[in-house]
């Protein structure tokens, strides 16, 4: 039976099933030339059958919006549907175009260099490459095949100085595909920071954001890095900042925010970049990165950074005084299978490193106490009476927890896409946090398991509360005058909870000078009796570029966008920073500033190049 009914299956795909002409006004589908699957002119989408069954389920599932807005046997629907097929009729006319064996080389010459920039890599990596490509030919493949296969990759031009070539390309790319997106963006941000390489060259960064129509998402990518050669003053930046906004034909008038690391030559009241900025724009938002001002909320004081002193000397001691002692170190941590086999270096500007060193220090601080009791140095006594005083070791134990919860804040900032509503959102819990902390110090000790675990639950440390209160107070400080409001920020991550309208309007108005408290209020009582916005259910960005439109909601709907596009933190800037470390090393040092620019550009771009139009745009060489 069973063989019976696999022999007399029904295959549907070799009917020879005949896709029917009515279906293209009826359903939107056609049947692209050399295929068996019709595609749908909406979405681009193809179905497994030609059936006009389920032609039918997916144009009533996927778009019966599109049966309202172009009703059948209307004209308009007519007028839709054959331009959307002649365009995609042009896209695949572009797309089957034969390309020659030269521009295929070019190709596949621009592909690797695109490879290598995305991973750091030497312009003389590409032939490495190639060579590993010619060893697996011969390994992979036998006879006429690999002869052909072979001479192909011989051909493909890989060279470092073509590498270079084609990296030059390949940034030149990526910048017009940059700035058309900002020549058809209402509004910008920059975020702007300033570091030196290995080199001791300075380096102006400056990052972009904005909102993409194409694309429909925020984009965030490189404006420009140049090299400040001479002073780094806030004259030097300014006139650095303006070149880039004039050599990519960007108004300044379209720039909303600017955040900087808060350094005098970025923030100086006087001369610094902001202000010089300010004057010639001043609805200009300036903002210091959340993130750095975070970090210095975190001051130790007197008592606490001796501490924290103390304990970098020891491990320095154990680590970086003598490469025997440190050998013997960790032998010995694996020998009494210690939870780690190591302790690590603490680097200020690292902003984790401090609670990793601690964490770790704390983990195998028993172990490390009978390895320095095996010292006969006095240093090593000396480090021993230390970890042997209870007090102290009291403060480290307090330091480890209150600098992982810090850690833990500070996580949650960084990466990319983030709003500055996302972020001042951490902040806010952070300091609901600290308050939570201050009364557990005096009571379970809940939130201090390496403190519990050091005073052994007998007492409830009391010196520790000046600390936090300390830290309570710069958070304050540092943030409760924050540009955005509370209910700003409220109406931006869910704007039917905004209760006080009259306050919103107020703090928006504060602002946004551009913005009348009338309208706002009106627009945002509509938009919360609004049901269907109220039952959608997207992430932030797309609920105000998708559901809330500019023609229901037109003040709500740009002071949205212009909030979302601010960057609340340099992260962009700071992580770029490491990428061309990386690019630029030690055995690269020779490296232009052109090429680390490009290098640069391509390591951290969200775009993609468009490599059959290079291709097709360069003159072909064959490698020799």
């Amino acid at each position: 039976m069973a063989c019976s009914k696999m022999t007399n299956k029904r295959k549907v795909d070799s009917e020879n099933r005949q896709f029917k002409d009515e279906w293209t006004a009826k359903y939107a589908f056609i049947l692209p030339p050399a295929s068996t699957k019709p595609m749908c002119l909406i979405c681009q989408e193809t179905v497994a059958l030609v059936k006009s069954g389920n032609l039918k389920r997916h144009y009533e599932t996927k778009h019966n919006y599109f049966e309202a807005t172009f009703p059948q046997n209307s004209a308009v629907r007519t007028t839709k549907i054959n331009g959307m097929k002649s365009s995609y009729q042009a896209a695949s006319r572009i797309l089957v175009t034969s390309m020659s064996q030269g521009e295929k080389a070019t190709e596949s010459s621009l592909r690797v260099a695109w490879v290598l920039a995305k991973h750091k890599k030497p312009f003389s990596d590409a032939e490495i490459i190639k060579e590993c490509m010619t060893e697996v030919m011969e390994t992979m493949f036998e006879g006429k095949q690999k002869e052909e296969i072979t001479a192909k990759i011989k051909q493909i031009p890989l060279s470092d100085s073509t590498a270079t070539r084609r990296t030059e390309i390949l940034a030149g790319d990526l910048i017009n595909q940059l700035c058309d997106g900002i020549k058809n963006a209402q509004r910008i941000s920059l975020a702007v920071d300033e570091s030196t390489d290995t080199t001791d060259n300075a380096q102006l960064l400056v990052f972009v954001r904005f909102y993409d129509e194409a694309k429909g998402e925020f984009v965030e990518d490189v404006l420009g890095l140049t090299n400040l050669s001479g002073h780094t003053r806030g004259e030097d930046i300014y006139k650095a900042v303006m070149g880039m906004l004039n050599e990519r034909g960007i108004d300044l008038k379209k720039v909303v925010s600017i955040a900087t690391d808060g350094a005098p030559a970025m923030m100086g009241r006087e001369r610094g970049l902001v202000q010089r900025l300010k004057d010639h724009h001043p609805d200009l938002i300036s903002y210091h990165c959340i993130i750095h001002q975070s970090v210095l909320c975190a001051s130790l004081g007197e008592v606490y950074s001796e501490i924290m002193a103390t304990v970098m000397r020891l491990i320095n001691f154990l680590r970086a005084s003598s490469s025997l002692q440190h050998r013997l170190l960790r032998t010995f941590l694996t020998e009494v299978n210690a939870t780690f086999d190591d302790l690590l270096l603490h680097n200020n500007i690292r902003w984790l490193s401090k609670g990793k060193v601690l964490e770790r220090f704390w983990s195998i601080r028993k172990e490390l106490q009978v390895f320095l009791s095996e010292q006969k140095s006095a240093k090593a006594k000396q480090f021993m009476e230390f970890m042997q005083n209870e007090e102290k070791m009291e403060a480290v134990a307090f330091l480890a927890d209150i600098t992982s919860h810090l850690n833990d804040l500070n996580l949650k900032l960084q990466g990319k896409n983030n709003t500055v509503c996302e972020l001042m959102s951490a902040v806010r819990a952070f300091q609901r946090k600290l308050e939570v902390f201050k009364s557990d110090l005096q009571e379970g000790l809940l939130h201090f398991p390496k403190l519990l675990e050091q005073t052994k639950g007998d007492n409830r440390p009391q010196n520790h509360v000046g600390f936090l209160e300390k830290l309570i107070e710069n958070f304050k400080t540092r943030f409760d005058d924050f540009r955005l409001g509370k209910q700003v920020l409220l109406y931006i991550e869910n704007p039917f909870l905004v209760r006080n309208v009259r306050e919103f309007s107020a703090e928006a108005q504060q602002i946004f000078p551009w913005a009348s408290a009338a309208s706002l209020q009106s627009e945002l009582i509509d938009l919360q009796e609004n049901l269907a916005l109220k039952e959608a259910d997207c992430d932030t960005p797309t609920f105000w570029t998708k559901m809330v439109t500019a023609a229901n909601f037109p003040l709500l709907h740009k002071m949205a966008l212009h909030i979302l596009t601010m960057f609340g933190s340099t992260y962009r800037c700071e992580s770029a920073f490491s990428t061309m470390n990386m690019v630029k090393n030690k055995y690269r040092s020779r490296l232009t500033n052109e090429h680390l620019h490009q290098c640069v550009r391509l390591a951290i771009t969200p775009f993609v190049p468009k490599f059959k139009v290079l291709a097709t745009d360069q003159r072909c060489h064959f490698s020799h």
